[in-house]
């Protein structure tokens, strides 16, 4: 379903950090130069600090090492167009899409949002509530981030804002209870889709962590297929440290995709290919701003063109 509209004027916008940080010192260090053993140091430098990561860095280099070396690439501009052209042609072809339950309209299309607390979740939940609402479909939060103060009434303003449904329990209560209740009042209600607010927690916590794992059965069990969709929230600009969140909440949970917040916010946008080969997950949208419109779904291609537009 295309729900989600790329524009890549505001793509562009959200990347300006990394841009005018990465992008920018590229250009400064190979326009009108001649390649050289030191330059080509200088770029793996200037790509690391982007958080690029050191695999797709070295990788690349070492590519455009060769290149130089048989005399195919000689001059700095030639070497920005050979470092754009591979990092996309490094991006396997994935289905980014959001998973819905088919056929459209035989039930509830339940949608899991994880994280860590501070990533950017709840936000990231109200812009994909709000673009599906824009869409025709009638959506219900469920509120099952019940420990963390001020999440539930967080989620629940952002309801009364969007007007969108919220199911939710007493502060401390159990987030599985919360879940099955949501799970009843989805399908009672016939809504078309149910997003749920997982527990935010620090990814080092293991009995939070099964807590997330419960929070799942007990959805599967209410709804045939669900979740259909596992979403994890990750700060873009936490950088590397995002990666090792992943890698936990992946072991408890089948993440399917994963909502780059805060891009905008950082200069180190570069993440989203250290992401593509530390995880092997798709990245489905990222948040470039602060409001509910704020949110794009992510394109290889557009963002490769928005990092390094002039």
């Amino acid at each position: 379903m295309k729900l989600f509209k790329s524009t890549i004027a505001k793509l562009k916008q959200g990347l300006s950090r990394t841009r005018g940080g990465l992008i920018s010192s590229l250009r400064a260090a190979l326009t009108g130069k001649t390649l050289s053993p030191e330059l080509l140091r200088d770029i793996e430098a200037k790509m690391l600090q982007a958080d690029i990561g050191v695999v797709t860095s070295t990788k690349l280099i070492n590519e455009l090492r060769e290149a130089w070396k048989k005399g195919d690439i000689k001059a700095g501009d030639q070497a920005l167009a050979f470092l754009k052209d591979r990092l996309i042609a490094g991006w396997p072809q994935a289905d980014r899409q959001l998973n819905l339950a088919t056929p459209a309209g035989s039930g509830p299309s339940v949608l899991f949002v994880a994280g860590v607390n501070g990533a950017g979740k709840t936000t990231s939940i109200a812009k994909l509530a709000k673009t599906l609402r824009d869409d025709g479909q009638s959506v219900m939060l469920a509120a099952c981030d019940t420990f963390r103060a001020a999440a539930v009434e967080q989620l629940e303003t952002w309801s009364n804002r969007l007007g969108v449904n919220v199911v939710k329990g007493k502060q401390g209560g159990d987030p599985a209870a919360v879940a099955f209740d949501a799970c009843d009042a989805a399908l009672t209600r016939h809504a078309d889709v149910l997003i749920v607010d997982t527990a935010g927690r620090l990814h080092t916590q293991d009995p939070l962590m099964r807590q997330l794992t419960k929070i799942r059965s007990v959805c599967a069990k209410k709804i045939p297929g669900a979740p259909h969709e596992v979403i994890l929230v990750l700060d873009a600009t936490t950088g590397q440290n995002a990666i090792n969140q992943a890698k936990i909440f992946i072991e408890a949970v089948d993440v399917t995709g994963i909502f780059l917040a805060k891009l905008d916010g950082t200069a180190k946008g570069g993440i989203v290919v250290a992401i593509r080969d530390q995880l092997g997950i798709p990245v489905k949208f990222v948040g470039i701003g602060e409001t509910p419109d704020d949110v794009q779904p992510f394109d290889p291609v557009e963002f490769v063109e928005a990092l390094f537009a002039d």
